[in-house]
């Protein structure tokens, strides 16, 4: 009897060949462009009223004075971003919008923590000017200041009450506080879509913050190499959306696509040099995006274990099962390891942020026999010898997850998740107590319902592959998601199928079901250029992130929503 496997990720014949990707070069760098409207905002403060000048629109009379009150059109409606602000206070008056002479004032100083945040801000809004210390806040101009404690550059996050940020649009000025700089770097994320969208922000005070901590993006770079500027674009992208997670799946059976000083053998022709990882984690980190790597094990090795052939893990009538490899081999290990030890070593974490590492687990082709003892002798007889006479070949399985989390975490990582279907039915082993599972599926041999891994006090991130899987070409029955679909009927507590877990309510909260990415599945690369994926990711980003920020339907129609997106 077959066993189900899973559809995005089971191995495929390499008969056609696999494109070949140069990194850095092919296409452009697609950084996002500067607020396209600011350009003319910035020249000149408007003057008029509301009858003569549409929304967004300004005249070419220049002011006389720095500290002349600007005027212009006033800013109608509610803040036009995505996701949307979760309060907005309205008041009576203009609003604020970009003018002439305005300035970004940073009262802490040029070294301060939020002095990066502001330069930035002021280079998307055209070149505006930033100004530092004690300064008379002038019309027009934007505040930027922290209401917490100062300290290094990004402060690490804790909790979605660091991410929060307050916005006040007030008297032609525009203030921005927040208690870290994560949270400014969120309201400066606010300020440049309402200048896309409307021109800028109504007159009132939002108080913004996320609902879940964890807001993400997952990529294939294994099966399909995508380039350093492909990648570095998706990062801007996804802050612009305040989203605050990147893993990057870099090793499976097609490809190892990160260079190693270790086993340079094992790396695919195509893949990401050390020195590039470490820009992408810099830009990342600048973005506030934290960086999830994953090295997939004990399946999904193909790539390395085509320069260890004798690893290979092989059936009771000695057939290789592609890209598993074989456990019980006192030598597999170490290779593991060192490989873990070397990536943990380029994956750097800030001192006292969360440090991530995926595990994988998933689809070990062992444990998706009807009978894994039978079918894999050797496995059963490690099992019995290091757990004694009932030890299980899931046993064994559970000792070497446990064991690769106990490397990484010798190098410095404390966030520790694998696949849900990398947690197995074990009678004399548990997995790792502090291990998040990242539900993508019910579809698996021994499936278990996120139900039960809530039960029983587990942490669950949220893959649903019926919403948040976008897998190139749709094999198995896959189809693209789309934005819509998310939008209108997914939400993270539908973390299987399309019914939220039954559960009680205090076990779907952030603190339990911390968040969800969509992830990117590279099954046939082919199937669409770097290009076509960017464009069909883009909606559905966008309605995760609204999703993710704020549990309540949201106010705007699927249509209205859209063209917003189309906007900023």
């Amino acid at each position: 009897m077959s066993n189900p496997m899973r559809p995005p990720r089971t191995p495929r014949p390499s008969a056609s060949p696999r494109p070949r990707t140069t990194i850095r070069s092919g296409t452009a760098r697609s950084a996002l462009p500067a607020v396209a409207l600011t350009g003319a905002l910035l020249l000149a403060g408007c003057s008029g009223t509301a009858d003569t000048e549409p929304p967004g629109s300004t005249s070419a009379k220049m002011n006389p004075s720095p500290a002349t009150t600007p005027t212009w059109a006033p800013v109608t409606g509610s803040p036009q971003v995505i996701p949307a602000v979760r309060s907005f206070r309205r008041a009576d008056g203009r609003g604020w919008r970009p003018s002439s002479g305005a300035r970004v004032v940073v009262p802490a100083g040029a070294k301060s923590n939020v002095a990066d945040e502001a330069q930035r801000l002021a280079k998307e809004l055209g070149g505006m000017t930033v100004v530092y210390g004690d300064q008379t806040v002038r019309p027009g101009d934007i505040e930027v200041k922290l209401s917490g404690k100062n300290g290094a550059d990004n402060v690490p996050v804790q909790s979605t009450a660091d991410e929060a940020y307050t916005l006040t649009a007030s008297g032609t000025r525009l203030t921005l506080t927040a208690p870290t700089d994560a949270g400014i770097f969120y309201g400066t994320r606010t300020i440049k879509q309402a200048v896309r969208a409307a021109g800028g922000l109504p007159e009132g005070t939002i108080e913004d913050r996320p609902d879940r901590p964890q807001r993400g993006m997952s990529l294939d770079n294994a099966r399909k190499p995508y380039t350093q500027d492909w990648i570095e674009a998706r990062l801007r992208e996804i802050a612009d959306l305040k989203l605050n997670q990147f893993q990057l799946h870099f090793s499976d059976d097609q490809g190892f696509r990160i260079q190693s000083d270790t086993h340079p053998e094992v790396v695919s022709a195509d893949h990401l040099t050390k020195a590039q990882v470490r820009q992408i984690i810099a830009l990342a980190r600048s973005l506030h995006i934290s960086v999830v790597p994953e090295l997939d094990s004990p399946g999904h090795l193909g790539a390395v274990l085509d320069h260890y052939p004798d690893l290979r893990l092989r059936n009771a009538q000695g057939r290789v099962i592609p890209g598993a490899i074989d456990i019980s081999n006192p030598k597999a290990a170490p290779l593991i390891d060192s490989l873990l030890k070397e990536m943990s070593e380029l994956f750097t974490n800030p001192k006292g942020a969360p440090a991530y590492w995926h595990l994988g687990g998933d689809e070990y082709q062992a444990l998706m026999s009807s009978s894994p003892s039978t079918s894999y002798p050797q496995l059963a007889r490690a099992a019995r010898q290091k757990y004694g006479s009932g030890g299980t070949v899931e046993d064994l399985t559970t000792g070497w997850l446990n064991d690769r989390q106990k490397t990484v975490e010798a190098k410095g990582k404390n966030r520790i998740e694998a696949w849900n279907d990398g947690f197995f039915a074990s009678p004399r082993v548990s997995a790792d107590k502090n291990r998040m599972v990242d539900y993508w599926t019910g579809k698996e041999t021994g499936k278990r319902d996120p139900a039960s891994f809530l039960r029983e006090g587990r942490n669950v991130m949220n893959f649903n592959d019926e919403y948040l899987y976008y897998v190139l070409g749709e094999p198995n029955q896959f189809t693209y998601p789309t934005g819509q679909r998310i939008y209108q009927s997914w939400t993270p507590m539908v973390i299987r199928g399309t019914q939220p877990v039954a559960v009680p309510a205090s076990m779907t909260g952030p603190g339990r079901i911390p968040g969800a990415r969509f992830a990117i599945w590279s099954d046939r690369a082919q199937a669409q250029t770097q290009q076509q994926v960017a464009a069909g990711i883009r909606l559905p980003l966008a309605a995760l992130a609204q999703k993710t920020w704020d549990p309540r339907t949201p106010a705007l129609s699927w249509a209205a929503f859209q063209a917003l997106a189309n906007r900023v």
